[in-house]
């Protein structure tokens, strides 16, 4: 997908492995980064899931995170996940908890300083000897 949507990859489309999303910063050229992928897909012969395909759609959950008119947005499910979570009382538990925070990491300011205990604990196992 990175070579077949070079040209559009960061600028319009964003995609991961098979699975693309069309992006709009003026809503006048939508139309027209739709037709410039469609014609991409056609040159090099890829099809469409239309039981994957929605258009027109303002929110949209999209590789675990909601995509919105604001940009992308942390997931509420994934969220209230770790908020119920107890505390993790053996290494599997932790390893489920940092698992749930990776996906956050990118919404949370100096996430790397809040996580490091957790991650510690996995790498030394010391804790839960």
């Amino acid at each position: 997908m990175d070579w077949f949507l070079s040209t559009m990859l960061g600028r319009n489309v964003q995609a991961y492995v098979d699975d693309m999303v069309v992006t709009l910063e003026r809503e006048d050229q939508h139309v027209a980064d739709l037709e410039e992928l469609f014609t991409t897909i056609t040159k090099y012969n890829l099809k469409l899931n239309h039981d994957k395909c929605v258009f027109g759609v303002e929110a949209r959950k999209f590789l675990g995170f909601l995509l919105t008119e604001r940009g992308i947005e942390a997931n509420l499910d994934k969220c209230t996940t770790i908020i119920k979570m107890r505390s993790p009382a053996n290494v599997k538990e932790v390893q489920q908890l940092t698992g749930c925070m990776t996906s956050l990491f990118r919404f949370l300011s100096a996430s790397g300083d809040k996580g490091y205990s957790y991650f510690q604990c996995l790498k030394k196992n010391n804790r839960f000897a």
